[in-house]
């Protein structure tokens, strides 16, 4: 397990790095924002909480123009729908296409991301490039991943669903808009009500406004278990980030471990409610 997450053990009892190369390169530069530095991060770790309903200053209180009409849509209409989508501004910003989202589509495990970057506008899914890598080595410690082993059958329990808060790339990688995040609010939700997932990650500061409702920084949301429309959700550091700031690899760890113990509580409820 140390070894799938990347942990050097030194012979003087050194801090590891999870998730890492630990080969002493430098993290790349920054790149728009992506989970950016928040205030001081250690919160106690905590059980089932409520959600945190407070609004975002400057959020619009709108979504999608046709949010009503997307709560019904199927995985392929949903995919047509934003792929034909032109709410905002992005869709004649210079994207090369839309980002919908990957993997099985009733995953037990949801990732929430922010926005595609440029990677992820060329090849069409999230998480790609640095960041997709070491996300990949996260989950893989929990033994998932966005796509089956090869011959392996296709198993909810074992791979994850992936998508982001918004849908196009913003010019140069910048920052969401809050007009942005509103108007591609409704193909998120639909996503999360036709996923059904027993776990929320939400991964960066936007992932987390959009979800939570909550200008918090990250670093006093994490370590407990918030609710989403009824699933528990876990709220942590965008790969990006901790990219360029590897001390906190540690604690996206003990993130995760907490999500995977919502994800077999709440598998464990659902269990016990079937006849």
């Amino acid at each position: 397990m140390l070894e799938e997450m990347g942990i050097r053990v030194w012979e003087d009892r050194a801090r590891a790095v999870p998730f890492g190369p630990g080969d002493g390169t430098p993290p790349p530069p920054a790149r728009r924002g992506e989970g950016e530095a928040f205030a001081s991060p250690g919160s106690a770790p905590g059980v089932d909480g409520p959600g945190v309903e407070a609004t975002p200053p400057g959020r619009p209180e709108v979504s999608t123009g046709d949010a009503h009409d997307v709560a019904s849509l199927g995985w392929d209409e949903l995919r047509a729908a934003v792929a034909a989508c032109t709410a905002c501004k992005l869709a004649t910003s210079g994207r090369r296409q839309t980002v919908f989202g990957v993997g099985h589509p009733n995953a037990h495990w949801m990732i929430v991301g922010e926005a595609p970057g440029e990677q992820e506008d060329i090849r069409g899914e999230p998480f790609v490039g640095k960041s997709g890598q070491l996300l990949d080595n996260m989950l893989k410690a929990l033994g998932l991943g966005r796509r089956a082993a090869d011959g392996a059958p296709a198993d909810p329990a074992r791979q994850v669903y992936i998508a982001n808060t918004l849908k196009c790339r913003p010019p140069g990688n910048r920052n969401p808009q809050p007009d942005e995040l509103a108007r591609c609010e409704a193909f998120l939700v639909r996503q999360i009500a036709l996923v059904r997932p027993r776990i929320i990650l939400a991964m960066g500061r936007f992932a987390v406004q959009s979800l939570l409702r909550s200008d918090e920084p990250i670093g006093r949301l994490r370590g407990r278990v918030h609710r989403y429309a009824g699933v528990p959700l876990v709220v942590t550091y965008h790969p990006a980030y901790l990219l360029r700031n590897l001390e906190d690899k540690a604690r996206a760890w003990e993130d995760l471990c907490l999500a995977a113990e919502a994800a077999e509580a709440a598998g464990a409820a659902l269990a016990a409610r079937t006849p």
